[in-house]
């Protein structure tokens, strides 16, 4: 479970105060996918961020009683001067994974060849999509994060196999995944909420979160 208890968070752009969140409470319960739709630029990956305990709230509390991802698209946890073996072989140390099967797993979700054994600093974005996402998936969270706003792959062959690993993953786990667009959130989540002027707006179905969504982006 990960519980908001009047969350706030909010910094200063140059002109203003952008408000995120403002004594938002809500709850993401295990075994029940939620999607949280939001425009661009409302403070979706900041909503993420805190959920994985990579920013801390101005006000309120944040409860975690499950294992939590990092989010997908978030590299702060690689090494540029490390090649994608070496990398995976740390990151396996820090959630006390077999590195071996680690980097394996790894090397057959990226199918980067020869490419794994060179430094990550040297990747293109896509390359860095691959890893991220085959790091993500090679453990195993109760809850996976995943921001709209991540590093994408055009690789078509490469979006089929994530598609099909997540939509194995979350027969057991949980998803929770911002975006602003309700496609995405229709294909793998059971609920959807609305982020709208720093409340998080909670409903049982995506037909009503839509409508509100919908009326948002048109007012």
């Amino acid at each position: 479970m990960i519980e908001f208890d009047k969350v706030s968070k909010s910094f200063w752009t140059k002109t203003q105060r952008k408000i995120i969140l403002s004594e938002a409470s809500f709850r993401v319960t295990l075994g029940k996918s939620m999607g949280i739709l939001a425009p661009n630029g409302t403070g979706k990956t900041t909503l993420i961020n805190m959920m994985a305990n990579l920013e801390q709230p101005d006000e309120g509390t944040i409860r975690r009683t499950s294992r939590v991802s990092f989010p997908l698209g978030f590299m702060g946890g690689l090494k540029g001067s490390l090649t994608a073996a070496e990398n995976c072989r740390f990151i396996a140390d820090i959630y006390g994974i077999d590195p071996d099967y680690m980097e394996a797993y790894c090397r057959w979700i990226c199918e980067l060849g020869d490419y794994f054994e060179m430094p990550v600093n040297t990747y293109s974005s896509g390359m860095r999509a691959r890893l991220n996402f085959a790091l993500l998936m090679a453990i195993e969270f109760d809850i996976y994060l995943i921001d709209e706003s991540a590093p994408v792959t055009t690789d078509a062959r490469f979006n089929m196999i994530i598609g099909k690993i997540l939509k194995e993953r979350l027969s057991r786990t949980t998803l929770v995944l911002v975006s602003h667009d309700p496609g995405i959130v229709e294909r793998y989540c059971d609920c959807a909420a609305v982020l709208q002027n720093g409340k998080i707006h909670m409903f049982d179905s995506l037909a009503e979160a839509k409508r509100l969504y919908d009326y948002t982006k048109s007012s």
